[in-house]
Order: structure tokens, then C-alpha cells, then sequence
């Protein structure tokens, strides 16, 4: 594990709830990685830098692994690779992008939309688009719903990462609850780019909301059902589209967020009433939305069965 701000820390002192799963490990320099492309062929490489910074990162690390012949597996946590082209990526986040070169050679999907053709390196969805999508995508691919989406998500205190603002600190969001960026939000353009490339391009009207809990997402997607669409055919449509998806459950009642807090799993579910439809999605924003959809990825990649290390359960009560 590498760090630019603890090299040399061990891990548990940073995160002391890992004592006792991580040994003796500690945080390694940058020098560190560079020691291993020159030892090892192949490497897998999880990046979790800031955004804007990331892609600058991975350019640096590509050229020097491909200079001391590694070939590396990529997957990127940032949004710098979340968009197909530069001028896309700097609408959204208003600066030039740093490594647009290497964005042909990154694809941004979720591993339950795509098939196995995909390249060597991946940049994995924002936890808001996970839950936006796992839940949109199949209605939309059966054309069971008009291709408009209002989705309003509400989400941990964990999703604002560590430093605290006036707005993400969690002691100043514990009993309380607000919408932010309504319609404006960066994470709206990617959920349109990524269904459209999933095959179901859409109008998605966002709207996150800050809630009173540290961990999670819970989505409230409504949408027009087409002549004929049932809460049944709905669910059907689901159930058939995710057979084989190992962590993805589709319910018949609203899912609960405490169900799936500490598990790489999504819940979903739909109810209908012939004007509305609507489908609701959990999950844990650190884990099926962050890390864990990360890992998926790079089991992947990487030819492993897919839910390789991310069959604990959730937390339950906590």
C-alpha cells in the first residue's frame, strides 16, 4: 500500500480497525512501486488519488512500468476516467484534464452492464451512479419505461471522504437531512454518459441529499412506464437481467440500507401504479460503491471469479 502523506506508518496506526487484519504492514513510499515494476511482470494497481490528481499519477506510473517492461492492471476510484473524452471531463470539472491520452485505454462501466469485452484498465462509476444505474439500466434496455429518470439519493457522511466541511462533518448532518447541488450535480453528466453506453440513453435529473448516518446510499429512481408495465413485469425484467449477477438481489419490498451496509451487495425494488413507476436501490457507498465495485473489477480483469474477497456479510445492527 502506498502513501505520499504516511510512507513508512504502519497501516494500522492510521486505521486502527484494521489491527489485527493487516499484520505488520505499512505504508510505502512512491519509490516502493518503482522497486516493483522492476521485480515483478505483472502487477495490479488499485488508485484511490484525488480527482484531477489521479491521472496525472497514472500516466507518471504507466510510462515507468512500461519502461521496466510490468504491464499493469488498473482500476481508478477517481472521476478522471469517467468520461469517454477531455472536452466531456472539463465541463464537468472546469480544468484541463491531465493524461487525456490515456483515456482510450480506460473504460467506465459497471461490471454487471458489460460483457467481458472491456479493456485493460478500468475506471470504476461514483457510488451515486452505481445505485442509479444498477436500477435504471435494465427498465430502460426492456423499454419498459419512457427514457426519462428522476432519481433522489440520499447518502452517508462517509461519501464526503475525510477532511471536514461545514456540510460534510458528520457531527453537523447526524439529525439532519438536505438536498445539495439539485439538477447540478457532477455526478449527473456521467449517469447519462454511462447508460447511454450501457445501451439505455436517458434523461436523468439528479438530486443527492446529505443524510443523518455516516454509511450508505438509498436512491428513489421515478420514471414513466410504457403501456402495459406492471410492478410485476418490472420485477421480472430485473430479476432476468441480474440472474447472474453475484451481488445484486431484487426484492419485493422496499430494501432496507442497513441490509447492505458492509457488503459489496445491491437492493432493489419497484413499485408501479400504471402512472409512475418506481425503483429503489441500497448500497453501501464505500464498498459495492468505492472499494468493493473496485475489487470486482479487478477480479475481473485479472481472470479471478468475480466475487473473490467480497463475500463478507454486511454489519447488521450497529
Amino acid at each position: 500500500m502506498l502513501s505520499d502523506s504516511k510512507p513508512g506508518v504502519a497501516v494500522a496506526e492510521v486505521f486502527p480497525h484494521l489491527a489485527g487484519a493487516v499484520g505488520g504492514l505499512a505504508f510505502a513510499g512512491r519509490e516502493g512501486l518503482s522497486r516493483l515494476f522492476g521485480e515483478q511482470p505483472h502487477l495490479a494497481v488499485f488508485c484511490a488519488a484525488p480527482h484531477g490528481a489521479a491521472a496525472l499519477l497514472l500516466a507518471e506510473l504507466l510510462g515507468e512500468a512500461e519502461r521496466a517492461g510490468c504491464q499493469l492492471a488498473v482500476v481508478d476510484l477517481s472521476a478522471d476516467f469517467r468520461f469517454a473524452d477531455a472536452a466531456a471531463w472539463e465541463a464537468v470539472y472546469g480544468r484541463p484534464h491531465g493524461a487525456p491520452e490515456l483515456l482510450p485505454r480506460f473504460t467506465c462501466a459497471l461490471p454487471e452492464l458489460v460483457d467481458a469485452a472491456f479493456s485493460r484498465h478500468v475506471a470504476h462509476p461514483g457510488c451515486f451512479t452505481t445505485a442509479v444505474l444498477l436500477a435504471a439500466v435494465p427498465l430502460l434496455r426492456a423499454g419498459l419505461v419512457e427514457p426519462w429518470v428522476t432519481a433522489v439519493a440520499v447518502t452517508g457522511s462517509t461519501g464526503a471522504g475525510r477532511t471536514p466541511t461545514p456540510t460534510t462533518h458528520h457531527p453537523e448532518r447526524r439529525s439532519t437531512l438536505f438536498a445539495y447541488a439539485p439538477l447540478a450535480h457532477r455526478h449527473q453528466p456521467e449517469m447519462e454518459a454511462l447508460a447511454a453506453a450501457a445501451g439505455a440513453p436517458a434523461t436523468i435529473r439528479f438530486v443527492p441529499q446529505a443524510g443523518p448516518f455516516a454509511r450508505g446510499i438509498h436512491a428513489t429512481l421515478v420514471m414513466r412506464p410504457r403501456a402495459g408495465t406492471t410492478a410485476a413485469a418490472a420485477r421480472e425484467a430485473l430479476l432476468s437481467f441480474y440472474a447472474g449477477a453475484p451481488f445484486v438481489d431484487v426484492l419485493a419490498e422496499p430494501p432496507r440500507l442497513q441490509d447492505v451496509v458492509g457488503s459489496n451487495r445491491c437492493r432493489l425494488a419497484v413499485a408501479a401504479d400504471g402512472e409512475a413507476l418506481v425503483a429503489f436501490a441500497v448500497l453501501d457507498n464505500l464498498v459495492k460503491g468505492a472499494a468493493g465495485g473496485g475489487v470486482q473489477w479487478m477480479n475481473r480483469l485479472l481472470g479471478f471469479d468475480e466475487s473473490a474477497g467480497l463475500s463478507a456479510p454486511g454489519l447488521g445492527w450497529l
